[in-house]
């Protein structure tokens, strides 16, 4: 590979552009800059060039133009190899550019900005710094392009070994590149989408882009491949796995089911999950107190199951914790005392998540995608209607509210069974709702004498209805909009039931 005789650089992020630039400079590399860069470089003591002094042209546009030039382009375009390109670069006088140390305007920062005029945000569009990438990066057998400020290091240590740097390193860093110019296009694109179309939830272009953070061992099955990809925006996906073996794709999806069910409660919150469902929720005044009522829901399919807390793990709730086999945990963060106590489960996937829920729903269907904006739905007992004779007592409401925020993080048909802070049963995924009842009742641990129940769509009939009174049920919460209503307001009225219709559908697929 050729040596780096000549690197110019020119960056928005300054963080270790001196340094870098001070070591290259020690292994005899000629320095050329601009603007800002050449004064920080200029300021660190360093002998630099500036671009205008190479073009022979000075920067004008108020900046806008200053390395879109000849004598840069063809600096970096010309190839070694090639006897014609060097004799073209010797007949106009132009120098060799063998590194590009490029990073951009902080577009999307400014993107971000609820203040940000439309002037401001056409006017943080690089145009110089990504032309210089892609120039550099299309001959990346010639030119090292550096786009990262941790590259900086590596890079340092690999020309003071060698002298060089090989073909490796020069295609890793045009890929890297590359995917750097791509992902900055795209966030124009989609920022200028979004000012003609403020208001609009879903994109006209579904922009699918994350790098992959983990290779996985395997998916769903041991003969499927699988690895996470991040957004970098927090939850599960950008968590910091604390200890434990390895994070499975089952363990992923099951972690992020408890995590979005537990993000539904402001007080103390704990969620078991089974293969996506709950098997046990619970908000209580503690957190131990909220894991021991989501634990003794249903204690043998918290065997192996995924744990998600709304709060701190602390040391109580870890001792009861390692009293049962589990696979793994999410929380905000986890006490030294917690870390202590699990650290004797080794196995033990610990997971620390930064709240975020993600605007869109995305699912892969064959040919495509589905995308729908989040379910944040949240129940305001105002805007709920009762529609039975008899109104939920105080107690009956904050049961049915409980109930309501965990039918909706259960796979349809749902049926939750409820008490005011925790989760009784629930019946998941069967065709028929009235099944989900039974199903529900059949799984009961605790006793259903007292209860209430939450049905994420409408009972269709009274029968659904019918078998949950059976089982001792007091009231009810469903959305309602059944053309069989009547019919089941009817017998909920003849069962002395309280019902409670929401207006709001909780299917989960």
């Amino acid at each position: 590979m050729p040596q780096i005789k000549r690197a110019l650089l020119s960056v928005t992020d300054k963080t270790g552009i001196a340094d870098f630039a001070r070591g290259l400079a020690a292994l005899g590399v000629e320095l050329v800059s601009t603007g800002g860069t050449a004064r920080s470089l200029t300021d660190a003591g360093l002998a630099v060039q500036d671009v205008a002094d190479l073009t022979g042209f000075p920067e004008m546009l108020d900046g806008r133009v200053k390395t879109i030039h000849p004598r840069v382009a063809g600096g970096m375009l010309a190839m070694r190899s090639k006897p014609e390109h060097m004799a073209a670069l010797a007949e106009h006088n132009i120098q060799t550019i063998d590194m590009v140390v490029v990073n951009l305007y902080e577009f999307e920062k400014v993107a971000a900005r609820k203040d940000a005029h439309l002037e401001e945000i056409i006017e943080n569009i690089d145009i110089g710094g990504p032309t210089m990438i892609r120039a550099a990066a299309k001959n990346y057998q010639d030119v090292a392009v550096v786009t990262s400020a941790a590259d900086y290091a590596p890079l340092l240590e690999e020309l003071r070994s060698t002298g060089e740097l090989s073909a490796a390193t020069h295609w890793r860093l045009m890929k890297a590149a590359f995917a750097m110019t791509a992902a900055y296009d795209r966030a124009v694109s989609a920022k200028l989408e979004s000012i003609d179309a403020p208001e609009e939830p879903l994109p006209a272009i579904l922009d699918i882009r994350a790098p992959r953070a983990m290779s996985l061992r395997y998916g769903e099955n041991p003969h499927q491949s699988a690895a996470l990809y991040s957004t970098n925006r927090g939850g599960i996906a950008g968590g910091q796995q604390l200890q434990g073996k390895e994070l499975s794709y089952n363990n992923l999806v099951d972690l992020d089911a408890a995590w979005q069910l537990v993000l539904e409660f402001t007080q103390p919150a704990s969620a078991i999950i089974k293969h996506t469902n709950p098997c046990g929720c619970a908000e209580q005044a503690t957190l131990a107190e909220s894991y021991r009522k989501a634990f003794e829901a249903d204690p043998i399919s918290a065997f192996g199951g995924v744990l998600a807390f709304n709060r701190e793990l602390d040391g109580e709730t870890a001792q009861e914790v390692a009293k049962t086999f589990i696979e793994a945990i999410a929380a905000p963060a986890f006490s030294a005392e917690a870390l202590a106590i699990l650290a004797a489960k080794k196995n033990l996937r610990l997971v620390k998540v930064t709240p975020e829920l993600d605007p869109l729903v995305i699912k892969s269907i064959t040919g495509g995608f589905l995308a729908q904006t989040a379910d944040t739905h949240k129940l305001d007992r105002s805007q709920a209607k009762v529609v039975t004779k008899r109104a939920p007592t105080e107690e009956e409401w904050v049961a049915l509210e409980f109930g309501w925020k965990v039918v909706k993080h259960v796979k349809s048909n749902a049926i939750v069974y409820a008490r005011a802070g925790q989760s009784v049963s629930a019946g998941a995924g069967q065709m028929s709702r009235v099944d989900s009842v039974k199903v529900g009742a059949m799984k009961a641990v605790l006793p259903l004498e007292g209860s209430v129940v939450a049905s994420d769509a409408f009972f269709p009939f009274p029968d659904g209805l019918e078998q949950a009174a059976a089982h001792g049920i007091t009231a009810a919460i469903e959305p309602g909009g059944s053309v069989k209503d009547a019919d089941v307001i009817a017998a909920a009225d003849r069962l002395g039931l309280a019902m409670v219709f929401t207006g709001v559908r909780h299917f989960r697929h």
